[in-house]
């Protein structure tokens, strides 16, 4: 089974996420599209290209989610101890190593509920943490 596959290919709503998964035919690889049954007042998926048809085991086939809580991520920092336009400092203490001296940057995804948020690298270890770490206990 490919990694993009999901257990249950007849479920519409990928586990743990709550998210609607996009349903592909079997036969040609063409997006199924939802349709309703006429005969039977029921959602099926059909393929346009070969008429393929898949019952619906849900009746949901697109979700609306209007906020998402999304964690604050800092990116990739692989090389960001080694560039020379961000600032360092040693007043705060790394909380895996216990290595004073990290450099630091400003969160980009500022919304109105976490403010500013400032990313920390560690010199020694290469640990990630935030400020908004300490705000969360």
């Amino acid at each position: 089974m490919d990694n993009y596959d999901v257990e249950d290919p007849a479920a519409a709503i990928v586990k743990d996420t709550g998210k609607v998964a996009f349903r592909f035919c079997p036969e040609c690889s063409n997006m199924l599209q939802p349709h309703e049954d006429a005969a039977t007042e029921t959602l099926v998926f059909e393929c346009s290209t070969c008429h393929h048809i898949e019952k619906s085991l849900t009746a949901c086939i697109y979700r609306n989610s209007l906020k998402e809580d999304i964690a604050e991520t800092p990116g990739n920092v692989d090389d960001v101890l080694e560039d020379p336009t961000l600032p360092w400092t040693d007043e705060v203490e790394c909380k895996k190593c216990k290595h004073h001296g990290a450099v630091f940057f400003q969160s980009q995804q500022r919304n109105a509920e976490t403010g500013m948020a400032l990313f920390y690298v560690c010199e020694g270890c290469k640990h990630v943490w935030s400020t908004l770490d300490d705000s969360k206990k």
